[in-house]
């Protein structure tokens, strides 16, 4: 009998031992976000293993214009990491759907995005999740304060505002009024088109139209975004359509530009390179009155490897990042990615605080682009950053803009019935 009891206690010793031996994994996280590397090392991971001490967790990054295609590679190897660093919209549905990606629909956790948070990285039908929704970006200008005291300007609220402040800035002759280049394209339309678009055609109300084929790119609503785009020109500085992204960054923190068409992405990159106060101001509406909408876009995400040995530790890991306090850290550690959690967080970053205000008095959308309209050839996304381009270079006309981008759009899409 007591040959049997010390068997008994044995395997029980030694199930005890395997299974606290399970719960011991280590995770490596795939992602693109390399100038992440030190808040994930500092203050997110030491964070989640405070709580959970037997996952440890490595954070891997690749260069962003590598990572698609690392990540591709390293998953068809066998070789990728447990948990993924999800791009918004088609990169990470088709990771999904080729069996890549783990589906999360159940993830505990969930509960505490909205629909429109999830949308990034949710199947079209809206059934399955495969991603929790990280952060968002915000867009609008980030102006130089000092510049703005000096020539006694406010920040514009309307279109009208926005132009005439654009000419006391041109006429006092001391600072470029707006530092933002066309030759790198993207800048044109990111910053550009999808930041002043949405008070056109009406944020999620003209976006998802086009989706379903009840608006298109020739209509009025989306012609005059670039008609107002074309009209930046004057204000743009000398040489600007040889002038690249960095180039404009530069212009602006060293005080030479005293408007930068933004992405909120911007913050935390200025705060270390400025002298000046920085304020920001939303896309001026067309009129006094108008609602306004902003491009507050689904920007990242994180997933897991379905192919992962440590399933149990990956949905641990991510049900903490599902979590207020993942957001709160993670928010504040890297202003301007905006948490998407439910559960509002306080910016300690005063332009951060204003970008993230904004979604208290406007409706917030997403680019136009994103979801479904570019996974054809032309790709609607990148046939939007060369007609931006082209349009404020003064080359195409903005309804020669819309009709090219809505014939490239006809070529392929086909609305669902």
């Amino acid at each position: 009998m007591n040959m049997k009891l010390f068997t008994a206690a044995l395997l029980g010793s030694s199930l005890l031992c395997s299974a606290a031996h399970a719960q011991e994994a280590t995770l490596t996280i795939e992602s693109w976000r390399n100038d992440d590397l030190a808040i994930w090392q500092e203050k997110l991971i030491p964070a989640f293993q405070a709580a959970h001490p037997d996952v440890k967790v490595v954070f891997s990054p690749s260069a962003p214009t590598e990572y698609n295609a690392a990540l591709n590679a390293k998953l068809d190897a066998g070789s990728a990491g447990d948990i993924i660093t999800c791009r918004p919209f088609d990169a990470s549905l088709d990771l999904f759907k080729n069996g890549k990606l783990a589906d999360l629909t159940g993830l505990s956790g969930m509960e505490n995005f909205s629909d429109v948070a999830k949308s990034a990285w949710t199947t079209d039908d809206g059934k399955q999740t495969f991603c929790v929704p990280m952060a968002s970006v915000i867009h609008g200008f980030i102006y130089n304060k000092d510049a703005f005291k000096e020539l006694g300007i406010e920040p514009p609220a309307t279109e009208d505002e926005f132009f005439a402040a654009l000419d006391k800035i041109k006429e006092d002759g001391n600072y470029i009024p707006m530092a933002m280049g066309t030759k790198d394209l993207w800048e044109a339309a990111t910053m550009g088109y999808q930041n002043i678009g949405p008070n056109y055609w009406h944020g999620e109300e003209g976006r998802l139209a086009l989706i379903k084929g009840e608006q298109k790119l020739t209509d009025p609503q989306w012609v005059e975004p670039f008609a107002t785009l074309a009209k930046w020109k004057p204000y743009l500085g000398d040489g600007f359509e040889a002038q690249t992204y960095p180039d404009s960054q530069n212009l602006f923190t060293l005080g030479r530009a005293a408007i930068f068409p933004a992405g909120s992405w911007e913050i935390s990159v200025f705060n270390t390179q400025v002298d000046f106060e920085m304020g920001a101001f939303p896309p001026p509406v067309k009129a006094a009155g108008d609602t306004c909408y902003i491009s507050d876009h689904t920007d990242i995400g994180i997933g897991m490897n379905a192919a992962t040995k440590n399933p149990e530790a990956a949905k641990t890991f991510l049900t903490w990042v599902a979590s207020p306090e993942f957001a709160e850290i993670y928010a504040n550690a890297l202003p301007g990615f905006f948490s998407l959690n439910s559960t509002p967080v306080k910016m300690e970053d005063p332009l951060a605080q204003e970008f993230v205000s904004w979604r208290g008095k406007c409706k917030s959308t997403i680019r136009s682009t994103y979801q479904i309209l570019s996974r054809g050839t032309p790709n609607l996304e990148n046939e939007t950053w060369v007609e931006s381009a082209n349009v404020i270079n003064g080359t195409v006309t903005p309804e020669e803009a819309g009709k090219k981008l809505q014939a490239g759009l006809d070529s392929w899409y086909k609305p669902a019935e």
